[in-house]
């Protein structure tokens, strides 16, 4: 039986991507009941992600005794295994890609984080990941910094259907939309079959609130703490207003007449941190045509047992969202500064996560040896 709460989030025109990916999952066909029972048509990764799944070596422990057989060292190791599962992700949601043709059914698998601050390095990583996974229905992540900016459009031009991460400022998102669309136009250039290219736009959520919230506190007035919990919705909101302007321009018709589909916007971080806000606000506030939710599993269950979908809740409240962004300006919160703290700790937490992921796999890689 589909549940009814993720079943009416669909229809509204909501692509829900589980944000969760070990291997246990795929080899007790949990996935595969997901999309049956709860309306999943993809999945997305990010290190800690892995780092997690890592942890619970037991899945995995096979897999390590090889690659220590075999000699591997650490970064070879962590990229078979990461790779290997995300295989097998694209495997288990091949159906659900051909159904839609291509539009769902994705898989994402990021870049080193390491590389960030590298456009070389990333363009390179990405092109390694595209051609091991091998798969049509592959995404490849890489984090809107700017020194990504220019290496999302590489590797779009490419033909390589691309995840882009780690957006917080409606600045940097229009940005994005600009590198997806010099990707197009170089990709039409060198002859790639543009209808067959994909992209999403992670716009992150939940953290714009924990981080202005925190400001607001510090603050204390009545004033400012009337405002905590709206900022990241109406951040999200103002993005899609963005999305809605760039797509239905002629520079975009002109790539759409080419075969190109739009750039969806993906809401990330959509797990709620403050317990006093409703645990579905991520994902039934911003229920709008043409998107994404990446879910992690709490927040799924969450909109199953008792998220109230009532339709569209992002076109008619872009003024709110603006009113929002300016009652915090008044306040004196810097959004500025916000989304550049942002950015900065999100790729340092990655960057953490990837290093407790190598540490935890050339622990297990030196007992498999030692044996």
């Amino acid at each position: 039986m589909t549940n009814s709460n993720t079943k009416a989030l669909s229809e509204v025109g909501v692509s829900i991507w589980l944000d969760d990916l070990n291997r246990t999952m795929l080899e007790q066909n949990e996935l595969a009941k997901l999309v049956e029972e709860k309306n999943v048509v993809g999945v997305t990764t990010n290190p800690t992600i892995f780092a997690t799944a890592l942890s619970d070596g037991a899945a995995y422990d096979e897999q390590v005794k090889l690659l220590a057989a075999d000699g591997a060292d650490v970064d070879e190791a962590v990229f078979l295994i990461t790779t290997d599962d995300v295989r097998t992700a694209c495997d288990q949601l091949m159906s659900v890609y051909d159904s839609t043709d291509g539009k769902d059914g994705r898989v994402s698998i990021e870049v080193d984080p390491r590389l960030a601050k590298d456009t070389d390095g990333t363009i390179e990583s990405a092109k390694k990941l595209w051609k091991s996974v091998d798969r049509p229905n592959a995404m490849i992540k890489i984090p809107a910094t700017q020194a990504g900016l220019p290496a999302i459009t590489a590797v779009l031009a490419e033909g390589i259907s691309v995840n882009v991460t780690l957006i917080f400022s409606l600045d940097r998102y229009r940005a994005v939309m600009n590198a997806y669309l010099e990707g197009l136009e170089q990709a039409d250039k060198n002859g790639h079959d543009l209808s067959k290219i994909r992209s999403v736009a992670s716009f992150f959520v939940s953290r714009v609130d924990s981080e202005i919230d925190k400001r607001l506190d510090e603050i204390g007035t009545d004033e400012a703490k009337a405002l905590k919990g709206k900022a990241g919705v109406a951040n999200a909101r103002l993005a899609y207003q963005a999305f809605e302007e760039v797509f239905s321009t002629p520079r975009w018709q002109s790539l759409a007449d080419d075969g190109a589909h739009v750039q969806r916007p993906l809401w990330a971080s959509t797990g709620v941190k403050n317990p006093e806000y409703k645990d579905t606000m991520y994902v039934v506030d911003l229920a709008v045509a043409d998107t994404v939710n990446t879910m992690p599993p709490k927040t799924l269950d969450a909109l199953a047992d008792h998220g109230e979908v009532a339709g569209d809740q992002v076109t008619g409240g872009y003024d709110g969202a603006r009113e929002v962004l300016a009652q915090l300006d008044t306040v004196g919160v810097d959004y500025n500064d916000v989304v550049k703290v942002l950015e900065d700790e999100g790729v340092s937490k990655f960057e953490g996560s990837w290093g407790e992921l190598l540490d935890s796999v050339k622990g297990e890689l030196d007992k498999a040896a030692a044996k």
